[in-house]
C-alpha cells in the first residue's frame, strides 16, 4: 500500500495564496463573498491561469516567474468571478 503525507504547510501556504489571489481579484472585477468564497475563488483561478499559461508557454525562472504565475492566477480568479456573475451565484 502506498503511504498518505498530508503536508500541513503545503496546504495552508496553498490556502494564504488562494485567499490573496481571489481578494485582488475581487477588487478588480467587484466580487462580492467572504474569505472563503475568496479562496476556492483563488485556488480555482490558479488552476485556471496555469492552464492558460501553459498553452500560451509564457514562463519565468526565479522572481519573474513568480510574479507571472501570480498575474495568471489573478487572471483566471477574475474569469471565475465572471462566470459567477454571468450566473448570478
Amino acid at each position: 500500500m502506498g503511504s498518505f503525507n498530508f503536508d500541513i504547510v503545503g496546504l495552508l501556504i496553498t490556502l494564504v495564496v488562494g485567499a490573496l489571489v481571489g481578494i485582488v481579484a475581487g477588487n478588480i472585477m467587484g466580487g462580492k463573498g467572504g474569505l472563503l468564497r475568496s479562496i476556492i475563488c483563488g485556488i480555482l483561478g490558479g488552476f485556471i491561469g496555469g492552464i492558460i499559461q501553459g498553452f500560451l508557454g509564457i514562463g519565468g525562472t526565479g522572481l519573474i516567474g513568480w510574479i507571472i504565475g501570480a498575474a495568471f492566477a489573478v487572471l483566471g480568479a477574475c474569469i471565475i468571478i465572471y462566470i459567477l456573475k454571468i450566473l448570478k451565484i
